[in-house]
């Protein structure tokens, strides 16, 4: 079964509302339990702030390590969730439920080698 990553972008700032926060790990939860009845479930999980990234580079043979996103932008992954789905329209069901559970932008991919 082709297996997809869904990745969550999260804009730069401040963390939503107490309350907001409740309502969106709550309806993260009905959409896991959904899942895994499925059986798409693999795994997910939410990051810490890009600014706690740290980035490996190749650098003349040595490894330049440096702090921060790769890249600078107003929008970072804020976290993954894996599924097994189908087919690209499936994936693209969870992934419209995860946008609308978390009110982010959700971008859907394949992995090479699950389809």
């Amino acid at each position: 079964m082709p297996r997809y990553l869904l990745s969550i972008y999260q804009p730069d700032g401040p963390m939503p509302s107490e309350d907001r926060l409740a309502d969106i790990h709550r309806d993260l939860d009905a959409l896991n339990d959904e899942l895994k009845a499925a059986g798409g479930w693999v795994f997910d999980g939410g990051l810490h702030p890009a600014s706690t990234a740290t980035v490996l580079r190749p650098g003349g043979g040595d490894v330049l390590i440096t702090d921060g996103p790769f890249v600078d932008s107003k929008e970072h992954l804020g976290g993954i969730k894996i599924v097994d789905a189908l087919d690209l329209d499936a994936a693209l069901g969870w992934g419209a439920k995860l946008m609308r559970a978390t009110g982010l932008p959700v971008e859907v991919r394949p992995f090479l080698g699950w389809d």
